[in-house]
């Protein structure tokens, strides 16, 4: 990175996917210089996680290639463009899939996180500024993803998306933070908030899931108790502090029921990160009357609907849901890394593998196949 880079377009390499389903391509891309309140980037590290392998897979949704991929990202802001005035070249910087712009309603109120403007949008492959892609491969232009695109040495940023952090933090570990593993840690601190010596469910026992345990350990919960349809997730949970297990293909009863016995009526928080209706039913069902609050994480398919009698709610349970564990992005991702520094949040344990920039496929390989949590890329390598 240096200064005769600024103002100028960077060639670098991009693993660019060029239809869905298929190995990512490293290709060399033009990345363009930062436009009206848009910052360059020098990415160093990346993590794969679920939402990019989904949208690569393109089953659900309205596909958009070529695209280049990833959100979960560290790296060292290279330029800025004009109107940026709280980021210089060389920040530490995550970027993150949604943002704050600071001027809506939902940026000044201090109940959301879900910013008019930067909210996350999956469809859109432009920047907002102009409605154009700064990435090209000889003229054709690539589409961005979220607004990050990080699967590239360099992206072309939103600064509203982008979270300043402690220069001293590591960008390999912290760079978890910029999606998962803040979803489920602030699910649980932010919106569950279960108090000391509590017992708190988490359904679906993935990064986001084991990031919810981590949030109730790190809250002093005296019982959390897993739940998950894969027996084999059970053991590496443990690092988590999750306590119990429940696999709700050992019993004949719905498992909000099995929750209610072992909790002697309910559990006081409950936080269901798998997205399936079903789970998200339970999540609420199992927890205690007159206190307990359910939060739901996962996201549902578009045809969902969700079922309960309504006494449940007159019985004094609380459903809630959250975005991004709802944390502001520029505002309070900075103090979660900083939880990491002091070590009062453990990353390293959800990192189970590592790989070099060239060999990213085999990062969807692991995924695919449920053997990695998150998979650090290393872009230098």
């Amino acid at each position: 990175m240096s200064s005769n880079t600024i103002g100028n377009v960077i060639r670098c390499k991009a693993a660019v996917a060029w239809e869905a389903g298929k190995p990512l391509v490293i290709e060399e891309v033009e990345v363009a210089p930062p436009q009206a309140l848009e910052v360059r980037l020098k990415i160093l590290f990346t993590s794969l996680c679920h939402t990019d392998v989904y949208f690569w897979e393109a089953k659900g949704q309205k596909p958009l290639f070529p695209r280049i991929f990833g959100h979960e990202a560290g790296g060292i802001v290279e330029s800025v463009g004009e109107g940026v005035t709280d980021l210089k070249p060389g920040d530490h910087v995550l970027p993150v899939f949604t943002g704050e712009c600071k001027e809506c309603r939902h940026c000044k109120s201090e109940e959301s996180n879900m910013c008019d403007l930067l909210r996350i949008n999956t469809d859109r492959g432009v920047m907002l500024n102009d409605g154009k892609s700064r990435f090209s491969i000889k003229g054709q232009p690539i589409y961005h993803f979220v607004g990050t695109s990080t699967f590239s040495e360099y992206t072309v940023v939103h600064v509203g998306c982008v979270a300043k952090i402690n220069p001293a933090a590591p960008l390999d570990k912290v760079c978890v933070l910029s999606c998962g593993i803040s979803t489920g840690l602030g699910a649980t601190l932010n919106v569950a908030k279960p108090t000391k010596g509590s017992t708190v469910a988490v359904f679906g026992l993935g990064a986001v899931g084991l990031a919810a345990a981590e949030g109730a350990r790190i809250a002093g919960a005296s019982r959390i108790i897993g739940v998950d349809l894969n027996s084999n997730r059970f053991h590496a949970a443990k690092k988590f502090g999750v306590t119990e297990f429940v696999n709700p293909k050992d019993h004949d009863k719905p498992v909000q029921e099995v929750l209610v016995e072992m909790t002697s009526g309910g559990v006081d928080r409950s936080i269901e990160c798998t997205g399936n209706i079903n789970a998200m039913i339970s999540a609420f069902e199992c927890v205690h009357d007159g206190w307990g609050v359910a939060v739901l994480v996962g996201v549902p398919n578009k045809d969902d609907a969700f079922k309960t009698h309504p006494i449940n709610v007159l019985n004094e349970k609380t459903l809630k849901g959250t975005f991004f564990g709802n944390y502001k992005p520029r505002s309070d991702i900075p103090s979660v890394v900083e939880k990491y520094m002091n070590k009062e949040l453990e990353l390293e344990k959800f990192i189970t593998h590592e790989v070099p920039f060239s060999e990213i496929n085999k990062a969807f390989e692991l995924m695919l196949k449920g053997e990695s949590l998150r998979c650090i890329i290393h872009m230098d390598a």
